[in-house]
């Protein structure tokens, strides 16, 4: 009997654990970057974009050819917007514009990452696009990596775009934890759900899925139920080596640029 009673302690003290620290395990948030230059990010500037709640969200943006689109980059849980400088000089290298935008809490930035203000941080960014470059938003390329997909799809459902392109995406948080913590009623304990499975048939936009079959953070099936669930002009790019942050050693800029120049052909 005092086995048994020992294995519920500890059951439910761990599963307190969790949630209490579940946001810290899901955002994992950063110190502040360099300045572009030091990341070899000619022409881009430091902009501060402040939200509805008056947080001030560091972002870089680097001004290209007005005739290409312009690529807003949500990044993922972890590390600053640095550490994704060469991924979005990838984009810079062809002339496009290119906003990246840290989230709240992210890169020495003040505010609590939570689902509801990294939807504020979203809605923020649209404002910032439409006041300060020139850009219709069916211009603008919204770019979701894995945590950021969540972002990209909530304002994919409200706002018409060039497309919405989603790196490594999940269908929910909760979906998440229930396969990593199997033994906790996760449904009732997950804070922030990130529902993305319930959003992707709400599209108004284009989408273009990527996803390395061998993820080891988000399993590679989310991708595929996504993908299929959506109803809009759609397609993936799936890649059988692919882990969850190697995507970019297999070119998939060239998928990105390819999908959306020829969706930018016919606006």
């Amino acid at each position: 009997m005092k086995y048994i009673f020992s294995v519920i302690l500890l059951y439910f003290f761990f599963g307190m654990i969790l949630f209490i620290f579940q946001r810290k395990i899901l955002f994992n948030k950063s110190s502040k970057p360099g300045s572009p230059i030091e990341y070899n990010l000619d022409n881009t500037k430091e902009e501060i974009i402040i939200t509805d709640d008056n947080i001030e969200l560091l972002s870089w943006y680097h001004f290209g050819n007005k005739n290409l689109p312009l690529l807003v980059y949500f990044h993922g849980n972890s590390f600053h917007i640095g550490d994704r400088a060469n991924r979005i000089k990838k984009y810079i290298d062809q002339n496009w514009s290119v906003l990246i935008v840290s989230w709240r809490g992210f890169a020495g930035t003040k505010g609590k990452p939570t689902e509801k203000n990294l939807y504020k941080d979203g809605e923020g960014t649209i404002r910032w696009i439409s006041e300060n470059t020139g850009f219709k938003l069916n211009q603008v390329v919204i770019y979701g990596e894995s945590l950021g997909t969540g972002v990209a799809i909530e304002l994919a459902t409200k706002y018409q775009f060039l497309s919405v392109v989603l790196e490594a995406p999940f269908t929910s948080i909760e979906d998440i934890a229930k396969k990593r913590y199997r033994i906790f009623p996760t449904k009732y304990l997950v804070k922030d759900k990130f529902d993305n499975y319930s959003k992707i048939d709400s599209l108004k936009t284009p989408l273009l899925v990527i996803s390395g079959k061998r993820d080891e953070i988000v399993p590679h099936d989310h991708s595929i139920k996504l993908y299929e669930k959506a109803k809009v002009k759609k397609k993936c790019v799936f890649i059988d080596e692919a882990i969850h942050n190697n995507l970019y050693d297999f070119g998939i800029e060239k998928d990105v640029i390819e999908f959306n120049l020829k969706l930018w052909k016919s606006i």
